[in-house]
């Protein structure tokens, strides 16, 4: 008797059908469509992957932003930094500091201003001043990009000179205190006699230049000190009124996000104030530093989006990595995930030293947060 198809597959198991229904033919199509996947289409579709988490990632962080709350966003600007505080309830921006701090800063920069001007004109060589052995050679070659024979120099610095007979004039109508009146009086006069002198030989040297900038430094002290006062007074009210608004409880969750430029990055001035106003079980937390090249054009969106990075990635940092700390804490702060294994791949133990600094010695105030 005939063995019928029925009968014949109840008698094998269920592997041993599949076996045997896979004909030569179905088991050849298998093979091709496999090799059909170029080695490119197969990468692009691992890259996909990280694609794809990069796009979940940013929609988090998208909608995060919105809900950060309470955050004081610091930009450093010519007036002493424009503090913006963001709550749930909206934003309030303002410039606390009072306008001594720009008034003294702005003349205490007046030595700078005449190296600006000059700086291109320098010959490519060292000058010989007392500090000579602390400047590349190279800095200076590279700085020094015009011819050191031109006269080209006077026309803007004429134009700086004219500058400062205006602001050395109107001076005494802007009612500053007499010490500081007296200690920019004193810079913008050495830098008029300097600049008198350059145009009237129409040459100029780096010992003239340190011999009057070193005689107007007490005086740029004096300035640097009117402007660090008015800055702490006008820091530390500003905190002081917003912690009050929003309560011992919300000012311990406070994010403050100080944006500045890399140069003044490290012992940043409003940072330093502010440290010693937050809560200090969070403030090495909490206290973000966002250096950038330049001023970003939307530096609250720019600090809220950072922040929402750095919100997302605390959180994810233990939930991704439970089971190895430093990995998570890699995650959670500014280390690269892959550092410390490429450390121990080339051997070394610790990472680059990184410019290092304690605030312990900053200046004190009445804060209401001590630490």
């Amino acid at each position: 008797m005939s063995t019928t198809r029925r009968s014949f597959m109840g008698g094998v198991s269920v592997a041993g059908a599949a076996t045997l229904l896979a004909t030569p033919g179905a088991q050849a199509a298998t093979t091709s469509e496999t090799a059909a996947v170029t080695a490119a289409q197969a990468k692009a579709s691992i890259r996909a992957v990280n694609a794809g988490m990069r796009s979940n990632y940013a929609a988090l962080k998208s909608e995060l932003i919105k809900h950060l709350s309470p955050v004081i966003v610091v930009e450093n600007d010519a007036r002493g930094g424009k503090f913006t505080l963001v709550t749930s309830g909206g934003q309030e921006s303002v410039n606390p500091v009072p306008e001594a701090f720009e008034l003294a800063k702005s003349i205490a920069h007046v030595p700078l201003g005449c190296f600006s001007v000059l700086a291109s004109y320098l010959a490519d060589e060292i000058p010989a001043v007392p500090n000579a052995g602390r400047i590349d050679a190279h800095d200076v070659l590279m700085v020094a990009f015009r011819d050191a024979s031109s006269t080209a120099w006077t026309v803007p610095l004429q134009a700086y000179a004219d500058t400062l007979t205006t602001a050395r004039k109107n001076l005494p109508a802007a009612q500053l205190p007499p010490e500081l009146t007296q200690s920019c009086t004193n810079i913008l006069d050495g830098a008029l006699r300097f600049i008198r002198s350059c145009l009237a030989t129409k040459r100029f040297d780096m010992q003239t230049f340190e011999s009057f900038s070193g005689s107007v430094y007490p005086d740029i002290r004096t300035n640097m000190r009117f402007a660090s006062e008015a800055q702490i007074s006008g820091v530390q009210n500003v905190m002081n009124t917003w912690r009050a608004r929003l309560g011992a409880a919300a000012w311990s969750d406070l994010y403050t996000v100080v944006v500045s430029q890399w140069t003044t990055s490290v012992l940043n001035q409003n940072t330093i104030i502010i440290k010693d106003c937050m809560d200090p079980a969070k403030v090495e937390t909490h206290l973000i530093d966002l250096p950038g090249l330049e001023p970003p054009t939307d530096p609250i969106f720019t600090a809220l989006d950072n922040l929402a990075r750095i919100v997302q990635d605390n959180v994810a940092a233990e939930l991704v990595f439970p089971r190895d700390t430093k990995v998570a804490d890699a995650l959670k702060g500014s280390q690269d995930l892959l550092s410390d294994e490429i450390l121990n791949q080339l051997g070394s133990t610790s990472p680059l030293s990184a410019p290092t600094y304690n605030l312990a010695n900053a200046a004190e105030g009445t804060c209401p947060v001590r630490r």
